[in-house]
């Protein structure tokens, strides 16, 4: 794991970057601090993580399709998949049109996307992926491809929206992930128990996909951002010894970054 210099904003912050300079008026999000924060990792200086940011490749991609706020939020966790994974894209969701980038990535051979969503109310004969299951062992994942997880980073609510109106994903299988475990993310409420947020979700495609250490790595990093940004907000100082850095730490020298080319 090698850390990722500021300087190179990944998908999900030049997606912030381009949805702010369209806005009309600044995003002032709900009890947010009114200290200085940094750009790179969205918390308060104080408590910037960006010297601790790991980055992995992996043979899985994520393509963030992201709800028109979602880019601003400060604790979206969409933002943390693109600190981890090399390989992730991130496109703002529009009801009338789809962006031509994100077409031209869903129609990329060197890549096989899967939409991740509840199987419920799917139309009779979409391909359904067991969420259980290593992704290896399915056949609609063709050989010399890699996987492409889009997630679709919203509200439950603005997720099913999206996905109904969204038909240039029709095509593509659905993978239908199994609850169980609790969320282990405490900065916004789940509307449901089992509910996880986008990084988790992430972390459990990951593994499918076989990208065990990289999962590891991306659930270690949503502990360390979650407890740097509570800590924040009480006004405390950041604990770079607690158990979330450890667990990090140990990550970071318990196996090094394959080279998968990087493609975006």
């Amino acid at each position: 794991m090698t850390p990722v210099s500021p300087a190179a904003p990944h998908a999900v912050a030049a997606l912030r970057d381009a949805r702010l300079a369209r806005s009309a008026k600044p995003f002032l999000a709900r009890g947010g601090s009114r200290r200085a924060h940094c750009a790179g990792c969205r918390l308060v200086v104080s408590h910037c993580t960006c010297a601790l940011r790991p980055r992995q490749a992996t043979r899985a991609g994520v393509c963030l399709l992201m709800h028109d706020i979602e880019p601003l939020k400060p604790s979206n966790t969409g933002w943390l998949v693109a600190d981890v994974v090399a390989d992730t894209w991130a496109f703002g969701w529009s009801r009338t049109e789809a962006d031509p980038a994100l077409i031209a990535l869903l129609q990329d051979p060197r890549w096989q996307p899967c939409v991740v969503f509840p199987a419920q109310g799917l139309a009779p004969g979409r391909p359904v992926l067991d969420g259980d299951a290593p992704l290896a062992n399915t056949a609609a994942m063709p050989p010399g491809r890699r996987p492409l997880f889009v997630l679709l980073d919203a509200t439950w609510a603005e997720a099913a929206k999206m996905f109904r109106k969204s038909p240039y994903l029709d095509r593509f299988p659905v993978l239908s992930l199994q609850g169980g475990e609790p969320s282990r993310y405490g900065l916004r409420h789940a509307a449901q128990d089992g509910h996880w947020c986008t990084s988790e979700v992430a972390a459990r495609c990951l593994q499918l996909a076989g990208d065990t250490h990289a999962a590891a790595v991306l659930q270690a990093w949503l502990d360390v951002f979650s407890e740097r940004y509570q800590l924040a907000r009480q006004q405390r100082p950041a604990r770079p010894d607690s158990p979330a850095h450890q667990r990090l730490a140990a990550l970071a020298h318990a196996a090094p970054a394959s080279h998968l080319p990087s493609t975006p």
